[in-house]
C-alpha cells in the first residue's frame, strides 16, 4: 500500500506531501489542484510504462508544467497577497515520489542545456532513487541514477555502477532489468504498472460500450468502458458475479443485467414492469455509467491501486450512496484514490476506516491541504542534490 504521494514544483502544487490510505477521498472547489494531484499519479504509471515525456508533452512540454510562482514564497509576500520575483537559487526540477510498505521512489525532472537537444521542452531525467522503507537514509538507499549513471548499494554498503549509459529521457523503471543485482527496480515496475486510471468513461449516444463489441475473456475493463459486455461476461464466470449482481440491486431494486451474443456481445438490462430487456443503447448516461463502475470495481483481478476520477459524473444523488458502498466493497480488496465534487460522495467514504480525506484549497496560487500543518504533513526528504 502508497502510504504518502510527494510532489514538488507541478503546476500549483510547489510542495505537497500527501498522506494516503487504504481509501483517499480528495475534493475541493474548481482550480485548486485535484486535476493536478491526479495527474502527478498518473505521471508515474507513464514512468514505468515509458510514457513520461510524451505525456509531459501533450501538456504543452515541460516548461508548461512548472510551478510558476517564485521559489520561495517570504511571510511578506502572503501578508500582501501579491508575489514578487526572486532571485533563484537552484535549478528549476519538477520532482516526484512515493514511499509504500516496502519501498520508496523519488524522479527529478529538468530541462536540457540551452542547445543540447533538438527537443529543447522534452524534459531530462536528473535523479532516480529507490530505496526501503518510508524513510529514506543514507543507509536505506538501495538504487541511486544521476544523470544517465545508475548505481546499486551491496548487502555491505558498497556502490557499483549497473550502467553508465543511460539515455537521459528513459527511466531506470524501463530500462534496467536485471533480477539479480537490482530485484527492487523490477518489483517497483511491475506494481506500478497494475494501477488502473479510471477518468474518461464514456457513457454520450456514441460511447462504444452502446454497441456491440467483440467479446474475449476480459477481466479487466478498459478505462473507456468500451468492453463493457465482454467484461461482465467474464464476470459472470467467475467469483466477482455474486458481488457485481448485488451492485446492481443495491443501485437499481429488481433489475437484473445480462449479456446476449458469444462472437458479439452487449448488455442488456431486465428492469421492473418492462416487458423487454433494455439494450445498452437504450440506456440512460448515468445507469450506463453505474454500469461500468459495478464492472470496473467488481473485477476479479483487483489491482494494487485503482484511481478513480469524479465518478458521480452523470450519476442521479440518489444512486451515489449505492456508488459510496460499491467502491468502499472494493476498498477491501485493492487500496483506492477517488476524486470527488459530490459532498454526499464525500461524506459515505469518509466514513471508512482508514481513510483519509483531503479538502484542497489555494494560497497564493499554490495547493494546499486544508488543516495540514507540521505535524500532520507525512515525512518526506529528497534525495539530496
Amino acid at each position: 500500500m502508497l502510504h504518502t504521494l510527494a510532489v514538488s514544483n507541478y503546476r500549483s502544487l510547489r510542495e505537497l506531501a500527501v498522506p494516503l490510505g487504504n481509501l483517499t477521498v480528495v475534493t475541493g472547489a474548481n482550480g485548486v489542484g485535484k486535476s493536478s494531484l491526479y495527474r502527478c499519479l498518473r505521471l508515474l504509471s507513464d514512468t514505468a510504462n515509458g510514457q513520461l515525456v510524451a505525456s509531459l508533452a501533450r501538456e504543452g512540454g515541460m516548461p508548461s508544467t512548472l510551478w510558476a510562482g517564485p521559489e520561495k514564497i517570504s511571510a511578506g509576500m502572503r501578508q500582501s497577497g501579491r508575489a514578487q520575483g526572486t532571485v533563484r537559487k537552484h535549478p528549476v526540477r519538477l520532482r516526484l515520489g512515493f514511499t509504500s510498505d516496502d519501498f520508496g521512489y523519488a524522479i527529478e525532472l529538468g530541462l536540457p542545456p540551452p542547445g543540447a537537444s533538438a527537443f529543447s521542452l522534452d524534459p531530462e531525467i536528473k535523479r532516480e532513487s529507490i530505496w526501503a522503507g518510508e524513510k529514506l537514509t543514507r543507509h536505506s538507499l538501495l538504487t541511486d541514477r544521476k544523470r544517465n549513471i545508475v548505481q546499486i548499494s551491496s548487502d555491505e554498503g558498497a556502490w557499483s555502477d549497473l550502467t553508465t549509459n543511460l539515455p537521459m529521457f528513459e527511466s531506470v523503471l524501463t530500462r534496467v532489468a536485471d533480477p539479480e543485482r537490482a530485484p527492487e527496480v523490477l518489483t517497483l515496475r511491475d506494481r506500478i504498472r497494475s494501477w488502473r486510471f479510471y477518468d474518461h468513461m464514456r457513457a454520450d449516444r456514441e460511447a462504444p460500450a452502446r454497441r456491440p463489441q467483440v467479446g474475449t475473456w476480459t477481466p479487466v475493463l478498459a478505462h473507456d468502458g468500451s468492453d463493457l459486455a465482454a467484461c461482465i461476461a467474464t464476470i459472470e464466470t467467475t467469483d466477482a458475479r455474486d458481488p457485481f449482481h448485488a451492485a446492481i440491486a443495491d443501485a437499481f431494486p429488481g433489475t437484473e443485467v445480462e449479456v446476449l451474443g458469444e462472437t458479439l456481445m452487449q448488455a442488456v438490462v431486465h428492469q421492473p414492469g418492462m416487458l423487454r430487456p433494455l439494450k445498452s443503447a437504450e440506456l440512460s448516461e448515468g445507469t450506463l455509467r453505474y454500469l461500468m463502475w459495478a464492472a470496473a470495481l467488481s473485477s476479479p483481478y483487483p489491482p494494487e491501486l485503482m484511481v478513480l476520477n469524479e465518478p458521480e459524473a452523470s450519476l442521479h444523488r440518489d444512486l451515489l450512496p449505492a456508488l459510496g458502498r460499491l467502491i468502499l466493497r472494493a476498498s477491501r480488496q485493492s487500496q483506492i484514490w477517488v476524486v470527488t465534487h459530490s459532498t454526499e460522495l464525500a461524506a459515505v467514504l469518509s466514513d471508512a476506516q482508514r481513510a483519509e480525506h483531503h479538502v484542497l484549497t489555494k494560497e497564493m496560487g499554490e495547493t494546499k491541504i486544508v488543516g495540514q500543518d507540521l505535524l500532520s504533513t507525512p515525512a518526506w526528504t529528497w534525495p539530496a542534490r
